[in-house]
């Protein structure tokens, strides 16, 4: 019973560690997101459809992408082979992540019941996966879980504000946001650069 408690225990602590971690990377997805619903507006999406599709699917580049072929009203194969090619990268980085888990790390947790990796597979974006590869030592699922609860509702809740916001700002505002995912990147690849050329 100890054992467990303490488990337990630890599980919290790298959750906590996880969400405190996870708050920057929120901060930075709310603002880009806030692009990405600029561009749902401009497809004509509701503002529940593009909230619901930065739910469930959290890639910058797959939504602009999912966006741009739904505003030219492409085909279903047309919008499959899309998201493919361009969500490819994940499942290189989900292969590596997997190996940076403790072989210890269940596909299946009873207590609460959940698919541990399973379930960290569905929200695998650059900054997470760079997030949790810079953890020293083997990575706590935990971990990843407390970093996702921030992330993703602020990703979602960013589109959701963008979409909305698409109906009352001008024309000019809208397409400087349409720029702020270049932005976000050359801020992460700029500061990097200028360290080790």
């Amino acid at each position: 019973m100890c054992g467990r408690r303490k488990e337990t225990l630890m599980n919290k602590q790298k959750f906590f560690q996880g969400l405190r971690d996870g708050i920057p990377l929120g901060l930075g997805y709310f603002a880009v997101s806030f692009s990405v619903g600029i561009s749902c507006h401009a497809a004509r999406l509701t503002a529940l459809q593009s909230f619901l599709m930065s739910l469930l699917n959290n890639a910058s580049a797959g939504e602009y992408g999912g966006i741009t072929v739904i505003s030219e009203d492409a085909g279903i194969w047309v919008i499959v082979l899309m998201t493919l090619i361009v969500n490819a990268r994940y499942l290189l980085m989900s292969c590596s992540l997997s190996q940076k888990f403790s072989p210890d790390t269940p596909l299946y947790h009873r207590d609460p019941p959940l698919r541990l990796r399973l379930l960290v597979g569905f929200d695998v974006t650059d900054e997470l996966f760079g997030l949790a590869i810079a953890q020293p030592g083997a990575l706590s699922a935990w971990y990843f879980f407390g970093a996702m609860c921030v992330a993703l509702p602020a990703w979602s809740l960013g589109t959701l504000t963008g979409a909305l916001a698409g109906s009352i700002l001008p024309q000019w505002a809208m397409g400087g946001f349409s720029v702020m995912l270049y932005g976000m990147f050359l801020a992460i690849i700029v500061p990097e650069g200028k360290k080790n050329r």
